[in-house]
């Protein structure tokens, strides 16, 4: 699988547990440690969780290996590695305050930023 791929697949699953402001960040070049990054909005650390079960369990079913996860329990900054992605399931407030986005604004996008009520 492609990461390109990869990504796209896990934008499937965000999408249909109504992530919101998903976006994915280029980070080949830029870090030595992970290929991209998919950032995803939650409402709710329930609904943070459940993205995350959803991604776990999905990528299971296709192989995709996860290797580690963090924040699982507390549902405000859900971080999962899938080791050459690394998806973080943040609620508003949380993406807001840590600003992924505009520190890793250098990235190129791999797909267009999405813009939800």
């Amino acid at each position: 699988m492609t990461l390109e791929d990869k990504i796209q697949f896990i934008i499937e699953i965000l999408e249909e547990k109504k992530g919101r402001d998903i976006s994915a960040l280029d980070l080949r070049g830029l870090s030595v440690l992970v290929d991209a990054f998919v950032l995803v909005s939650a409402d709710a650390p329930v609904h943070a969780q459940a993205m995350a079960d959803d991604l776990e369990r999905e990528a299971e079913v296709l192989g995709i290996p996860l290797w580690h996860v963090e924040g699982y329990s507390e549902g405000r900054w859900i971080l999962l590695d899938f080791g050459d992605v690394v998806v973080h399931v943040f609620l508003r407030e949380v993406r807001g305050l840590y600003d992924l986005d505009r520190l890793w604004g250098d990235a190129p996008s791999l797909i267009p930023a999405r813009e939800e009520g």
